[in-house]
């Protein structure tokens, strides 16, 4: 076979398609119409062979990727659904038509991916498609490129979605990089110093947590078995504006922002999840504090390798030496939660800055992604998929977030109303993806149902604490915009 038949998996890849660990994606698109199976037939028997993962599959040893024919109609998938069966209960339907997917693996002596197109009404969209890929062929940066590159801005059929820019938060002010070149020195020794203590302590940290250190059993950790478990996804939609609403007042990333509204969300379900009960009146009494003392909860975090941040055009992707190679250029960064009540909401936000900060000064990522790269290259994939599942199993949840259109897109004349995506297959009972759509936020939760029955109490912790958050500043009179505060004001009411 010709070599450019075939292609090496990264290491990345070679952990997520190993038999000890077997990860896949599913990305949940709501359409504001109808969906015509015809048309995603066309476009695929089009241009699915232009693509080499999605025209590939995965050899016998997990090694290498293959160039295939593609035969698309064992691909897509559309069910008989009869609407008056349904009713009113589309948003549960569709639950549970991708809980049992997660059940069914994906057929190896083909390109590992599927299409489910689902035209059911749901709370959010007309209709659902349903993208379901292997993990391996390539992380949330690569696939949000693909999903642009094959859609236009519903604004303007003919124009492609503009790619979000994001530019590195800088972390020496304008002030003192004008200062003498003592300062300046100073400061570069002290920087340098940072960054190599904060690597060590990582790594310490990182080798604890894979021989010893676990996270307190809570309602919200699973086990090994929640790996092979069915998983229930759930989404909610809250404003994007008002995400960057609280990230310009607290002089924070959106990041930021993001963690701090889960760690309020996390303490606000544990603190039900404890809730006591009056013992005189047997009703559930809320107290200030369910939770139990001295409580650890982290949270594995993907983080983006790659020089160029944020989504990338799909050529300059595929394109040899590439800076911003599709593919799993990604590696895991464990966050410690701050979990516990707190009287005023910005608090979780303050600490969310800084546990951010502390991780951005230190190499704990890439030199983590090094020494999984050796481990796979001499001793296997198998060795390092179970010290990547031994990391996951000692913590609680895993977070991502990824960048998507600044504006609405469509799909051949079909409207996208919002993209959730999440994974399933990590021996964790929670994960939580966040993906930014136009000017919606869309917070993407997956459970173990056995661990936590009800993935919708999550999204409405979220939203709640979104919310408290922007009542607090308004409290605080950092709200100054009169449009603003009336929105906050009725949302209190």
């Amino acid at each position: 076979m010709a070599k450019e038949e075939e292609e090496p998996l990264s290491p990345m890849a070679r952990i997520f398609q190993s038999s000890g660990a077997d990860y896949c994606t599913v990305i949940i698109v709501g359409f504001k119409t109808k969906i015509n199976p015809d048309v995603i037939l066309d476009d695929l028997k089009q241009n699915v062979s232009k693509h080499p993962r999605i025209s590939s599959k995965l050899a016998e040893d997990g090694a290498r990727w293959i160039k295939t024919q593609v035969n698309v109609e064992d691909h897509v998938f559309v069910p008989d659904i009869d609407p008056d069966e349904i009713g009113d209960q589309g948003d549960k339907f569709v639950e549970d038509y991708i809980s049992r997917l997660t059940m069914l693996p994906l057929d190896r002596s083909r390109p590992l991916w599927d299409i489910h197109i689902l035209n059911v009404k749901t709370s959010d969209a007309e209709a659902i498609g349903v993208i379901r890929s292997h993990h391996s062929l390539g992380d949330g940066m690569s696939r949000m490129s693909l999903i642009l590159a094959c859609t236009h801005k519903s604004s303007d059929p003919e124009a492609l979605p503009t790619i979000p820019i994001l530019k590195r938060r800088e972390n020496v002010s304008h002030g003192l990089r004008n200062t003498g070149w003592f300062l300046s020195s100073m400061f570069a020794i002290y920087a340098t110093v940072r960054l190599i203590w904060n690597t060590i302590v990582d790594l310490l940290l990182l080798l604890a947590t894979v021989l010893f250190l676990k996270d307190t059993e809570t309602s919200l950790k699973g086990g090994a078995e929640a790996e092979s478990n069915a998983k229930r996804f759930s989404h909610r939609i809250v404003s994007l504006n008002d995400v960057r609403l609280i990230k310009d007042i607290m002089d924070m990333t959106i990041n930021d922002v993001l963690l701090g509204v889960t760690q309020a969300a996390l303490s606000r379900y544990l603190n039900g999840a404890h809730d006591k009960t009056n013992e005189n009146g047997g009703t559930s009494r809320p107290l200030l504090n369910n939770i139990p003392c001295n409580i650890r909860v982290r949270a594995g975090v993907l983080v983006n390798l790659r020089s160029e941040i944020g989504v990338q055009p799909l050529a300059d992707m595929m394109a040899k030496d590439s800076k911003c190679r599709w593919g799993n250029l990604i590696n895991i960064v464990v966050l410690p939660l701050s979990i516990g009540p707190e009287t005023d909401p910005l608090v979780y936000l303050s600490k969310a800055k800084s546990t951010m900060d502390q991780k951005k000064n230190s190499l704990h990522a890439p030199i983590l992604y090094l020494i999984m790269s050796f481990i796979v290259s001499v001793f296997g994939a198998k060795i390092g998929a179970a010290l990547f599942n031994r990391l996951l199993l000692s913590t609680t949840a895993f977070i991502s977030n990824v960048n998507g259109p600044t504006e609405e897109i469509s799909f051949h004349g079909h409207p996208i109303a919002y993209i959730a995506p999440s994974v399933y297959g990590h021996a964790q009972s929670l994960l939580i993806h966040f993906q930014s759509y136009a000017d919606k936020m869309v917070i993407s939760i997956a459970v173990d149902p056995i661990i936590i029955p009800d993935p919708h109490k999550l999204c409405d912790a979220m939203e709640e604490s979104l919310k408290s958050m922007k009542i607090a500043l308004l409290g605080k009179g950092l709200l100054i915009n009169e449009e603003v505060s009336v929105r906050v004001n009725n949302m209190c009411k």
